[in-house]
């Protein structure tokens, strides 16, 4: 395990994650700690509300107070990292000196994935069932019953009496309403 490019939960102070981040990499460059500690990440992701047709995204962090890196831990990478500003203790140390333990490669990928990318969540306050309006496009104005929701597409299938007759229409999530 030792000499292995491994990752690590460092605790910080809640709020204070993006700081200890930017703290670790600049520790990392001016202690010339670049082969040993590579990278600092602080999860997140991005969640995407609708209210009365208006998308808003908001980032949120998956883990407040926790800041994961990748490293090579080494008495002089883990003093770096324990000794940086904001950073209380690793997660999976014993204290009293004991080096932590890494994540496991399916925590990596399920916290972080492959890459630095951050996932999407879509948060509406329209379910299905609710009474909507439709805001815009082309059947502006009229109202219906949401019959189905499609969250990774944004779409809605909403039931609205065109003719006299019920009928399905597929619109964005942004071109609704509720009533």
């Amino acid at each position: 395990m030792e000499g292995e490019k491994l990752w690590y939960v460092v605790n910080a102070y809640s709020g204070h994650e993006q700081k200890v981040k930017e703290n670790l990499e600049s520790r990392t460059e001016t202690m010339g700690m670049e082969n040993n500690i590579f990278r600092v990440v602080v999860p997140e992701k991005v969640e995407v509300e609708v209210k009365d047709g208006v998308k808003k995204e908001k980032v949120r962090k998956m883990f407040p107070g926790y800041v994961l890196i990748e490293m090579i831990m080494s008495d002089e990478a883990w003093y770096v990292v324990r000794n940086t500003p904001g950073v209380t203790g690793f997660i999976g140390s014993s204290g009293k000196g004991a080096k932590p333990i890494p994540l496991s490669p399916e925590e990596v990928k399920r916290f972080i994935g492959d890459s630095d990318v951050k996932n999407t969540t879509l948060n509406t306050d329209i379910e299905v069932g609710d009474s909507v309006s439709i805001i815009d496009g082309p059947f502006k104005g009229m109202y219906g019953k949401v019959e189905s929701e499609d969250k990774e597409n944004e779409k809605l299938t909403v039931l609205i009496d065109l003719f006299g007759q019920e009928t399905p229409v597929e619109v964005d999530l942004i071109q609704v309403a509720r009533v």
